[in-house]
């Protein structure tokens, strides 16, 4: 008798569907749909769903842009939303459909607010009657309006509920499955945004500047516009270009010591001692730099970078040693060692001479002053800045070459079609170049500010392709792997576990060394010199960044991100609020790792399923037919060994004992 699988969406998917559909539904009721202009301090005035308007702020003559259009498609948005939770309770194979619509017409209501509140910021520049100071203000009230957690929420349900409906498709269920291990990071911010969102509302007061007494009802809503407001100031900077440049400079460290720590997690280590490789690095480079032959001209600045790298090496191959040679913990190594590393520099930089054994010796590496630094260094040792190297301006004109982008495109279009190609990989990457060198002059005017985003940031993304080439693409790489996974199985292969535990320490010192060049090359602490403000502390986060980034080099980079932006965003939520500082980041950074930890509390079954054991005797082998059963986290069928030791065979769906005796059929 022929098996006919049911066709609709799974149970866990339909739950998943009723819960997103359901919060959207709570969120356009119970919050505010969209601001419609906020202050500096953050007072806004506030749109409902059914047109309510809460104006927290002290101005009562401001023009406020007009709400019909965004409130009708709030209102469909919420039609629509209505209708996918009746379809997810029913298990309607269309529920996918009108989620996403829910989500377009909610995206829909944004970009025409948006259009309204940029309308009124040209009426507002080009209104010669205003003056100066109250153009600022009307500017910045405008600007600050947008969605609130209303549509915000509306689009995400929606897209949530999509795509769980979608997933009763073979093909989209492959797709959700592969990226798996997205679960916990995601679960783990959510988590994270969740308790932050508590800890705000119990220091920060609700925002009222009228001074009128708000109700209940008006209580609420500014305190969940507070939630909002705090939030979407942390993300704000990936919203405008010179708070991302801001963003991508802190999160330039972060790559390189998040790579220093997921490198060594991949290979069964843990490298605690990226503050101390980055400082030994930084010292290297600074030698260079500063100390050798001006006559060497442009090659003092990857003489400088190879130093940098070779600093960490030596730093981290000595933990490697010790652990390969004694057996040594290379968690107190890497902590020892970087108190040592400490101790090195500021010997080094922060006095002109020391007293020893009775004498007095001068030190001529800190420079004149009273600061601990060095002096600085050579022209030719410095990186560029990045708006510098893709500046194809003229005449002191700022414009911002596109050649990387069209290289970046034909690169993502040359690679799937070259696939099958012998070397297609370096066909596209070729390709990539020559489109690259072709549109060079091409670019887009910009006015920005001084950015100390330098090419250490370029260092960094060339590391990220080091990491994946050589841990998933070389023979070294797979025995790297393979002694993490498992030392004595590696050894038992002929691989050597002590030249692996040496290797992986140098390599995970290296790409934490060469975070230095970002402070002592790239300037980013306004200066080309070694200085006693160098925030060492970078390595320590790199953990949070590696554990977020799940070790991955992609992962490592999202998450690097992350924090630089939320970093830039901390600094603009201490300038506007009282009782919100920088702290709020912080915390924020030690709930998600606290939930990663925790595996963001999701099951393992959900997070990486065990293979399905395949239909018992007489019964078809329904694993083939399933869209959503019978696959781990890797997108593979269960054949194999399952759950339960049983060697399964999907092509005679007969089982056999994993001993090796015969089983019945």
């Amino acid at each position: 008798m022929t098996h006919l699988p049911d066709s609709r969406p799974s149970p866990t998917a339909a739950r998943v569907a009723l819960l997103a559909s359901g919060l959207a539904l709570a969120a356009l009721l119970l919050t505010p749909l969209a601001a419609l202009g906020r202050t500096f301090d953050g007072a806004p005035v506030l749109l409902h769903l059914f047109g309510s308007l809460h104006n927290f702020s002290a101005n009562t003559d401001i023009r406020l842009p007009p709400s019909a259009p965004t409130q009708m498609l709030g209102l469909t948005s919420f039609a629509l939303t209505l209708a996918t939770l009746f379809g997810a309770w029913k298990r309607q194979n269309w529920f996918w459909i009108t989620g996403l619509l829910a989500a377009l017409t909610s995206v829909a209501a944004v970009v025409l607010l948006g259009q309204a509140l940029g309308a009124e910021v040209a009426r507002v520049a080009a209104d010669d009657t205003l003056r100066r100071p109250v153009k600022v203000r009307l500017r910045s009230f405008y600007e600050g309006g947008g969605m609130n957690l209303g549509l915000f929420v509306s689009v995400l349900g929606g897209l949530v509920a999509a795509g769980a409906g979608l997933s009763a498709r073979p093909a989209w269920w492959e797709r959700f499955n592969r990226m798996r291990g997205l679960l916990v990071p995601v679960a783990a911010i959510a988590l994270a945004i969740a308790v932050g969102a508590v800890l705000v509302l119990l220091v920060q007061p609700p925002i009222n500047q009228t001074g009128a007494p708000l109700g209940l009802w008006g209580s609420w809503l500014a305190r969940t516009d507070l939630v909002y407001f705090v939030y979407s100031t942390l993300f704000a900077p990936v919203t405008s270009l010179n708070p991302f440049l801001d963003s991508l400079k802190l999160a330039t460290p972060l790559i390189f010591t998040g790579l220093s720590v997921a490198f060594a997690f991949r290979t069964g280590l843990f490298n605690i001692g990226a503050p101390g490789q980055l400082t030994m690095g930084a010292i290297a480079a600074m030698l260079v730099g500063v100390y050798a032959p001006a006559s060497l001209g442009w090659l003092l600045m990857p003489l400088s970078v190879i130093a940098a790298g070779a600093g960490g090496a030596l730093w981290g191959a000595i933990p490697g040693v010790l652990k390969a040679r004694f057996g040594s913990s290379e968690v107190i190594n890497t902590i020892m060692l970087n108190y040592i590393a400490a101790g090195i520099f500021v010997f080094l930089i922060g006095s002109n001479e020391f007293p020893f054994l009775g004498k007095t010796y001068s030190l001529p590496f800190k420079a004149e002053g009273y600061e601990a630094q060095s002096a600085e260094l050579h022209e030719a040792a410095r990186l560029p800045t990045l708006l510098d190297l893709l500046n194809v301006g003229k005449e002191g004109a700022t414009v911002l070459s596109l050649g990387w982008l069209f290289a970046l495109v034909a690169y993502l279009v040359a690679r799937p079609l070259l696939r099958r190609t012998r070397q297609g990989g370096w066909l596209a990457l070729g390709a990539a170049l020559l489109v690259g060198l072709l549109t060079w002059r091409i670019g887009v005017p910009i006015d920005i500010a001084g950015s100390q985003l330098n090419a250490s940031f370029l260092l960094a993304l060339a590391c990220v392709a080091l990491f994946g080439t050589l841990m998933w693409r070389t023979a070294t790489g797979y025995a790297l792997r393979a002694v993490g996974l498992s030392p004595k199985a590696a050894e038992y292969g002929g691989i050597s576990v002590a030249r692996g535990t040496i290797l992986a320490m140098t390599i995970a010192g290296m790409f934490a060394g060469l975070a230095a060049t970002h402070y002592v090359q790239g300037g980013a602490l306004d200066d080309y010199r070694l200085k006693q403000n160098m925030p060492v502390n970078v390595g320590f986060d790199g953990i949070a960044v590696a554990l977020m980034g799940q070790s991955t080099p992609a992962g490592v980079v999202a998450s690097s991100l992350l924090f630089g932006t939320i970093d830039t965003g901390g600094i603009d939520a201490d300038l506007r609020l009282d009782a919100i500082n920088k702290d709020i980041v912080t915390v924020l950074k030690a709930l998600i790792v606290l939930f990663i930890a925790a595996g963001g509390f999701l099951s393992r079954r959900v997070t990486d399923p065990p293979p399905l054991n395949l239909a018992g005797p007489g019964e078809p082998n329904a694993a083939s037919k399933l869209p959503n059963v019978g696959q781990n986290s890797r997108g593979q069928l269960g054949s194999g060994q399952g759950t339960d030791g049983i060697d399964t065979d999907p092509h005679t769906q007969d089982s056999r004992p994993s001993n090796g005796q015969q089983g019945s059929n």
